[in-house]
């Protein structure tokens, strides 16, 4: 397959389908959200979904890790046990899998998810040996950390 068949464009402009929120997440409130699906890796560890949803308040309990970039609105975001956190259009979120948050979406909220699947800790682990083990034996990656494509080498996470 030629990279040129491999590569999907898309708009932010895409017509949403209802996804309910689960009932017994739901607080407060007549939350209607709606998600569209707009990629998704090959293997499946990995998609993007565009997702909007009406005022209400909500928890809501992540399985994968979510990389949120808010779009459009705002959201009052209160991570389980810890502090509450208003987002707006240009902020982003990041979820990893197991956390929970309640969302007070205040109007309306529509943002772009990045969703991947963990890798199983014994992965993990391997991958961190072999990583460990290039270092040592003088293998390493050139000045690039493990899994980072070379435009975005040294990727570092930074909060603001």
């Amino acid at each position: 397959m030629s990279s040129a068949s491999a590569i999907k464009f898309g708009s932010s402009d895409v017509s949403l389908n209802p996804s309910p929120i689960y009932s017994d997440w739901v607080l407060d409130g007549e939350p209607l959200a709606r998600k569209r699906i707009v990629s998704v890796s090959d293997d499946g560890t990995a998609c993007t979904i565009f997702w909007d949803c009406t005022a209400g308040h909500f928890k809501w309990i992540y399985d994968i890790d979510e990389t949120v970039y808010v779009i459009e609105g705002a959201a009052i975001i209160n991570e389980h046990g810890g502090a509450e956190q208003r987002v707006q259009a240009g902020d982003t979120v990041f979820f990893p899998a197991g956390s929970r948050a309640d969302w007070t979406v205040e109007k309306y909220v529509r943002k772009i998810a990045f969703c991947r699947s963990p890798l199983p800790w014994q992965v993990t682990f391997a991958k961190r040996v072999v990583k460990t083990a290039r270092r040592l034996l003088g293998k390493g990656n050139h000045g690039q950390e493990s899994g980072g494509p070379g435009m975005f080498g040294n990727a570092q996470s930074s909060t603001h």
